[in-house]
């Protein structure tokens, strides 16, 4: 996740953004597969895959940022990952700042004949100075975790499950414009919810739910209350990840948060735990941001809520 921006946030306010939530869980036709429950991830395989960003970070200079075999290497692994569980996988070549880079996208080809598709994405890039193993390693362990788990479980969900992995991020969420801007319209239309995740497993986290679309951000609120964790709105993530593109052509959108730099308050220490007075991600961008950096217990909560959310909006949804 950059720092800041470079360009102005842009807010979605279009027909197609109100006629599009109305599709998100609302007024769902009745679900292909009712019964199926969402799966509680294991940790431990998350973990796996964060050791394994962690390694292929120290054969690469330290870091798989934009344009580096770092990056190559990372997309290499979970392709690799994703051909073997049965995904349609395709690379999206774009380019900045002169050097070559590449979306992943991956396709479950069971279910979803319904014209809609549910989009899950994370940025799979890091910044030069760093691992990125938080940042974001640990959204891109997750939703890898939860796809290869849709594979196990050979779902037939309702809607078509699109899981995105996009690069140069860091340069402002370079990749996923890319894509929004080279997607055509009546695929753009499909796309019910894009469900976006960037920094989930922060060493002195906070839980954050994006606002922008009320009705996704719903379901966040409600997976987390049932665990008894309160929530805040993301509002420092607005302008700084994935999901502004695919907002500002009218999806939804929806994710969660842990804290980057942002100092925890005594108050969010009170009903979160940790350390108030320090970032909630004191390695954020720094080498330090390596496997030891992630909290364990944030980490299983808000990869169980990616797994939750794909489950809600688009295998029963």
């Amino acid at each position: 996740m950059p720092f800041k921006p470079s360009r102005p946030a842009v807010v979605a306010a279009s027909t197609l953004s109100v006629l599009l939530l109305t599709t998100v869980g609302v007024h769902a036709e009745e679900p292909a597969q009712a019964g199926a429950a969402a799966p509680d991830l294991s940790v431990s395989r998350v973990l796996r895959h964060l050791d394994a960003l962690q390694r292929i970070s120290d054969a690469n200079s330290g870091n798989r940022a934009h344009g580096t075999a770092g990056y190559q290497a990372s997309v290499d692994y979970v392709k690799k990952k994703l051909d073997a569980a049965g995904f349609t996988t395709s690379l999206q070549e774009f380019e900045f700042g002169g050097k070559k880079s590449w979306n992943l996208l991956a396709d479950w080809p069971r279910g979803g004949q319904t014209g809609k598709v549910l989009m899950v994405g994370a940025h799979l890039d890091s910044v030069e100075t760093s691992p990125g193993i938080n940042d974001n390693g640990s959204s891109v362990a997750a939703i890898l975790e939860t796809a290869l788990t849709v594979s196990a479980k050979n779902l037939t969900p309702s809607q078509h499950l699109r899981f995105g992995f996009w690069g140069t991020e860091e340069e402002t969420y370079i990749g996923s414009t890319h894509y929004v801007n080279t997607l055509p319209a009546a695929e753009l239309s499909k796309i019910t919810a894009y469900l976006n995740f960037d920094m989930i497993g922060s060493p002195n986290p906070g839980y954050f739910v994006y606002d922008q679309s009320p009705e996704v951000a719903r379901h966040f609120d409600r997976y987390f209350a049932a665990k008894g964790i309160p929530t805040e709105p993301a509002t420092a993530l607005n302008g700084r990840s994935d999901h502004e593109p695919f907002l500002a052509k009218g999806v939804p959108v929806g994710g969660i948060f842990t804290g980057s730099a942002e100092i925890k308050t005594p108050e969010q220490a009170a009903k979160w735990g940790g350390t108030a007075g320090e970032a909630m991600d004191k390695c954020y961008h720094q080498a330090c941001d390596t496997p030891a950096n992630i909290d364990r217990r944030a980490l299983d909560v808000n990869s169980d809520a990616v797994a939750a959310m794909v489950w809600k909006l688009g295998v029963r949804g």
